[in-house]
């Protein structure tokens, strides 16, 4: 396996990321600091502004060691119980579970996604959901794979598949409707690029929208969010404030911005401005031409990541890398989208950029194995398969 060093692909796709989680430690800071705020570094773990400066040099010592393991190592060439991708698959299974036990699960903006895990002074906030989406992801590259051709068996094969992935967004989808069919929408994706029959995707397609609807129906809250999209000016001091604030946020910007840290919509008029909102904030402080510069650094990764699946010879690494460029490009997509006012408001946060230990170390691992696909030669993934 060549080094990063010696691979200007994976070079690439580092230097991309590096350059986004920086971007991300600036600007969780600029959108985190009050005017009323008083620094106790005794209490450093409290400040999510703080916090990412902590998590960006560890997301990139993650990123860094996922991309020396061979990434054939989470196949299941030797079978399905001898591969760590089915134990993980397993573990996100059993946290989604106790996160939803009132005893366990943490309640945030009324939804329980979140486990406190208690480490000496600090406590650590653990987002199952964010593993569970990766765990399916390279169980999905994994199983389609070893099964190759027989993807095509529906009974055999596509309904036992579609079951597991079923369960796991089963279990999301009570507390974090978005996240679910997120979830569903990629397995149906990397179904689709694994070979599966067009018509074999449409038959679950009813009972995800009987899901999405009784799950709509029985919140009233998600419901005035799509009332709210649908008529932003009769919500826009209500459900529809943070969309409205957003939209202020970016057109307060134009061309050139007000300047790194003269933003004032983070001030208290726009809620989540340290994850969710944060594109609005770069939008604000470096205008049209900064928002930009973050959209065409998504696109070029998923370039990169395009190389990167056309150069692999072995189609798990195929499967893999499509799987993790279009989890990153898809999430990064809409969020700027809920940022735009394109989409309903939705707790998604930006790849990256947005505060939040468990999305940017997970992701950064998986941008890790990204790397570690790119760097190998062709002529390794060939003897790998063999």
């Amino acid at each position: 396996m060549n080094s990063i060093k010696d691979n200007s692909l994976a070079r690439n796709i580092a230097m991309v990321v590096i350059i986004l989680m920086a971007v991300g430690v600036v600007f969780v800071f600029s959108a985190g600091v009050s005017v009323e705020q008083e620094f106790d570094l005794s209490r450093f773990y409290e400040f999510p502004h703080l916090r990412q400066m902590m998590f960006f040099p560890l997301a990139g010592l993650i990123m860094y060691i996922a991309s020396c393991f061979n990434y054939r190592k989470f196949s299941m060439d030797s079978g399905l119980f001898k591969s760590p991708t089915t134990y993980i698959l397993a573990l996100s299974a059993i946290l989604l579970a106790i996160v939803l036990v009132p005893r366990f699960g943490t309640e945030i903006n009324y939804a329980r996604r979140w486990l406190r895990i208690p480490i000496g002074a600090i406590t650590i906030s653990f987002q199952p959901s964010e593993l569970a989406k990766w765990s399916v992801i390279f169980f999905l590259a994994a199983i389609c794979d070893r099964i190759g051709s027989d993807i095509k068996l529906y009974w055999k094969r596509f309904v036992p598949i579609c079951g597991v992935v079923a369960v796991v967004a089963g279990l999301i989808i009570t507390e974090d409707l978005g996240t679910a069919a997120f979830i569903l929408f990629l397995s149906f994706l990397m179904l689709i690029i694994a070979g599966v029959k067009f018509w074999h995707v449409l038959t679950p397609l009813p009972f995800c929208f009987a899901a999405a609807a009784a799950v709509l129906i029985h919140s009233p809250n998600r419901m005035r969010r799509i009332a709210a999209f649908l008529n932003p000016e009769k919500w826009a001091d209500s459900t529809g404030y943070q969309a409205n604030q957003s939209l202020i946020a970016i057109g307060s910007g134009g061309l050139f911005g007000k300047g790194l840290g003269r933003g004032i919509c983070k001030y208290g008029h726009l809620p989540e401005d340290t994850t969710d909102f944060i594109f609005s904030i770069i939008a604000e402080e470096l205008g049209f031409f900064g928002a930009a510069a973050i959209i065409v650094l998504f696109i070029i990764f998923a370039l990169l990541g395009i190389m990167v699946i056309v150069r692999c010879k072995s189609r798990f690494g195929q499967f893999l890398a499509a799987g993790i460029v279009l989890s990153i490009v898809g999430q990064a997509a809409l969020n700027i989208g809920v940022a735009t006012a394109m989409l309903p408001t939705k707790g998604v946060p930006l790849p990256f950029v947005s505060a939040g230990g468990t999305s940017l170390l997970l992701t950064a691992a998986a941008v890790g194995v990204l790397i570690n696909i790119a760097s190998q030669s062709p002529k390794t993934q060939i003897e790998d398969e063999q």
